[in-house]
């Protein structure tokens, strides 16, 4: 693919920089291969990495990110500090709308009630604001405590409620992994009920319909033994602990999910992970997907 541009030059003194101009609509990794023939991709991910590409003055890591007409592309020769991780979750994709998170298990998604303590919401706000005191995150779902995976934050509230509006339409895709007691034997199925919620705070499954939230999650099987079962599952509905009733309605409850029947803890946590998220750009209209490695302890099950 040739992606026609025009370069303005390198500015002069300690800071070495490549201007480059955009002249057709193209991502962002392509455009620079083209304009940089002599780094590689590996090379131009570096770059990427360590936050030293700018698109109209705004600091870009994601190798999709893509450009207009007329923007200008910045290229920092000099090597830039790489910001620091926030402790309990990293930064997997950040652009001007939205940020996405992989938290890990143990963390509180957001603040309750009850519960004061740090979150992910709280670790990412103060993050967000030592770039800038005036930079706010808008939470869009949240992910049990216990649960570790793919978070999406908006960065404003007119992108927290174009996308909280727009949800189901949105959101093409949210798969968990989750390893549950005994051996499933049926390969794949679909479970629905509707749920309800106890004074207790604790989800109850009916098969009555309209007796509660209607909630339809989809499993397959990828890996079992004869003591557990490690199974994708897909969400068509994201109530409040959907999977783990589920999962105790199939009569395989989720390793270390006490609450909600499970017997064993094999690894010291849930066994839950949220994998994929995959939605629509709520500016840009493309599709955004991200898909994160399976846990190793939950793998270390199965070998």
């Amino acid at each position: 693919m040739n992606v026609p541009s025009s370069k303005l030059g390198s500015k002069p003194g300690k800071e070495k920089r490549t201007c480059l101009k955009v002249t057709e609509p193209a991502e962002l990794m392509k455009f620079l291969l083209v304009e940089i023939p002599s780094k590689s991709r590996n090379e131009v991910k570096s770059l990427l990495a360590h936050r030293q590409i700018s698109v109209d003055n705004e600091v870009i890591t994601q190798y999709n990110h893509p450009l207009e007409i007329g923007q200008e592309v910045v290229v920092n020769w000099t090597k830039v500090l790489v910001e620091k991780q926030p402790q309990g979750l990293n930064i997997v994709f950040e652009d001007s709308y939205i940020i996405i998170i992989e938290k890990q298990a143990g963390l509180l998604s957001v603040a309750t009630a009850t519960e004061k303590e740090q979150t992910a919401y709280s670790i990412l706000s103060e993050h967000v604001k030592k770039r800038d005191p005036k930079n706010k995150i808008f939470v869009l779902h949240r992910l049990d405590r216990e649960t570790s995976g793919v978070m999406m934050f908006a960065k404003s509230e007119k992108i927290q409620q174009l996308l909280q509006n727009s949800w189901k339409e949105t959101v093409l895709e949210r798969n968990y992994v989750v390893v549950v007691e005994g051996f499933v034997t049926r390969e794949q199925g679909t479970i629905t009920s509707w749920l309800t919620e106890s004074k207790s705070f604790k989800m109850y499954s009916s098969r009555t319909p309209n007796d509660g939230q209607k909630a339809v999650t989809h499993y397959k099987v990828l890996k079992k033994n004869k003591h557990y079962s490690l199974l994708e599952v897909k969400l068509e509905t994201g109530r409040k602990n959907q999977i783990r009733v589920h999962m105790q309605d199939i009569g395989h409850s989720v390793i270390g999910d006490k609450k909600y029947g499970s017997t064993k803890q094999p690894i010291g946590r849930l066994g839950l992970h949220a994998r994929v998220l995959a939605f629509r750009h709520p500016i840009t209209g493309e599709e955004v997907r991200y898909e994160t490695d399976i846990p190793k302890e939950f793998l270390n099950l199965f070998i």
